[in-house]
C-alpha cells in the first residue's frame, strides 16, 4: 500500500516534535475547531470527541491522506482541567496539586481518507506531582510555559523537574502515545517504517 501524506490536524510544537523524533514528518494543518462548544463531563468521551472534531474538520481538506487528530487534558480530583486561562489560575492548580496525583488523557482520532477508515482511542497516564513551594510555582508560571499546557505542566520541558513519576505512556503526557500511534497505523495497514 502506497504512504499517503501525514498530517497532524493540530498547533502543538511537542506534538509534532514528537512525530518527527520517531521519523514521521507531519503537514500541519490546524483545526481551529472551538473546543468550548464540547459540553462532554466524561474525560474519556471528552477528549476522544474533541481529538475525533479536529481530526474530522481537517479531514474534509484532503482526498488521500492520514489526519492525526489529538486532545488532551488533566483530571485532577475528579475536576478537568484544560490549559489554565491565566496565571493567576495556573497558580491556583499547582498549589491544589502539588505533592499528589493526576491522570492526564489524550485522545487520539486517526482518519484515513484513502480508505475512508477512522480510528479513535484514548491513553491514561497517572501523573505525580513534587510539594514546591509558592516561590517556585511562581516562577514557573511566570516562564508561561505551564500557560499553554493542559494541567498547567510541560513535563519536556521546565516542569519535568516538577514531576516525581508518573505511570504509563510516557510520551503521552506530552500530547502524543507513540506507542498507541504504531497501534494505530497498523490496524489501518501501515507499517511505521514506512513514513521513514
Amino acid at each position: 500500500m502506497s504512504v499517503p501524506p501525514f498530517i497532524l490536524a493540530s498547533a502543538s510544537p511537542a506534538r509534532r516534535k514528537l512525530l518527527q523524533m520517531v521519523g514521521i514528518y507531519p503537514i500541519v494543518h490546524q483545526s481551529n475547531f472551538d473546543e468550548s462548544q464540547i459540553k462532554i463531563t466524561n474525560p474519556i468521551q471528552l477528549v476522544e470527541t474533541l481529538a475525533q472534531k479536529k481530526a474530522e474538520i481537517v479531514a474534509a481538506s484532503y482526498h488521500q491522506a492520514l489526519i492525526l487528530g489529538c486532545d488532551s487534558i488533566l483530571e485532577f480530583n475528579g475536576i478537568i482541567y484544560g490549559k489554565p486561562k491565566s496565571p493567576e489560575m495556573a497558580i491556583t492548580r499547582w498549589q491544589e496539586m502539588r505533592g499528589r496525583q493526576g491522570n492526564l488523557y489524550t485522545g487520539h482520532a486517526l482518519i484515513d481518507t484513502k480508505q475512508q477508515k477512522q480510528l479513535v482511542y484514548f491513553r491514561m497516564t497517572k501523573v505525580y506531582f513534587s510539594s514546591i513551594d509558592d516561590e517556585t510555582i511562581e516562577a514557573y508560571i511566570k516562564t508561561g510555559e505551564p500557560l499553554k499546557c493542559a494541567g498547567s505542566f510541560a513535563i519536556e520541558g521546565k516542569g519535568g523537574l516538577f514531576i516525581e513519576k508518573i505511570e504509563g505512556c510516557h510520551s503521552n503526557v506530552i500530547g502524543l502515545s507513540l506507542p498507541l500511534l504504531h497501534q494505530m497505523l497498523n490496524q489501518l495497514g501501515y507499517k511505521v517504517t514506512d513514513f521513514w
